[in-house]
């Protein structure tokens, strides 16, 4: 059975004399280092003299050039999975280091010395943060890649549950397991949905039907969402029984009407993109030729074009609603 890790779990206690470095003070930098001194941590941020060194300077805490995170007994390494490689930082033998993503560890990115441990919000950088003021915190994925001084998964869990990451329970996974989920559900999840999207919205059109409805029906009126957060916090059987009758029948009744397509074959090859590696390898080369295929696809898929229609939409629709259409005639 699955191991899941709670605040019980998890003792800052193992933490106590170390000092603790968060490098990176971007989207998981700085909710990360604000939990963890909100927990009764000091953690010192590591970062390059640009505004994210204002920004930290501004919010209280003690500041350094990412070299200083050599000499922390703890280092959370909180920037893009690329860009670790590279980074100007030796660890110690006794020393534990954690990423928020098991992408280096499980593609031979990351080799340094003492402990690896993997803290994984299953939530977008500020969410950590509201979760964390909230009270409510977040599921997380937390393993243990490397345990050279046999504390590798007490620390861990110390810092798991510093940022809030065990209060609704964490997952234990190994950084490759976390990797792959993490790709699959960017690389295969993501576009299969998009694919599934463009589909109804032209099937839509042909019945006449506005796009701007059609839009507010996936996501713009925020049922979706609301439904989601009810599957969360209800399960799918009770929040099913908040649909109408003939919702219900509609739903569990045409199920089963695309298990004819069969998606598996294109899953399993890109999954298997993953595992072996090749996908950490195209990204290395498309960075180090400086992203010119990522340039050329959010140009075609999220130009400008694309932004202008969506404002215009939104503009009129939602929550976004410009202050002169909101007014009273």
């Amino acid at each position: 059975m699955t191991t899941i890790y709670y605040e019980k779990d998890g003792d800052l206690g193992a933490l106590d004399g170390q000092k603790v470095a968060v490098v990176g003070y971007g989207n998981q930098g700085r909710p990360w280092a604000l939990n963890l001194r909100d927990s009764g941590l000091a953690p010192k941020v590591c970062v390059r003299n640009d505004e994210t060194r204002e920004k930290a300077l501004d919010d209280g805490f003690e500041v350094a050039e990412l070299e200083a995170a050599s000499q922390a007994d703890v280092a959370c390494l909180l920037i893009p999975d690329d860009v670790i490689p590279n980074l100007p930082i030796t660890r110690p033998a006794t020393g534990l280091t954690i990423v928020a993503s098991g992408y280096t560890p499980a593609f031979g990115r990351l080799a340094v010395a003492g402990d690896i441990g993997m803290v994984a919000p299953r939530m977008l950088g500020p969410e950590v943060r509201n979760c964390y003021t909230e009270g409510t915190g977040f599921i997380s994925a937390v393993g243990v890649e490397t345990d050279a001084t046999g504390t590798a998964l007490a620390r861990t869990l110390a810092i798991a549950r510093g940022i809030g990451g065990l209060r609704e329970g964490a997952i234990e996974m190994t950084p490759r397991q976390e990797a792959i989920l993490d790709l699959a559900v960017e690389q295969i999840l993501s576009p299969a949905l998009t694919h599934v999207n463009t589909s109804f919205i032209s099937a839509m059109l042909g019945q006449g039907i506005p796009l701007e409805a059609v839009m507010a029906e996936l996501f713009l009126s925020g049922e979706v969402e609301r439904n989601y957060g009810m599957l969360r916090s209800e399960g799918f059987v009770s929040q099913l029984e908040h649909h109408s009758p003939a919702s219900q029948y509609g739903q569990l009744s045409r199920r089963g009407r695309y298990d004819a397509l069969d998606y598996a074959p294109i899953m399993s090859e890109i999954v298997a993109s993953i595992a072996s590696g090749a996908f950490a390898d195209e990204w290395d080369a498309e960075g180090a030729a400086g992203y010119p295929k990522l340039k050329e696809l959010k140009q075609q898929h999220a130009g400008p074009g694309v932004k202008t229609m969506e404002d215009a939409v939104r503009a009129r629709l939602g929550p976004a609603v410009a202050p002169a259409n909101r007014q009273d005639d």
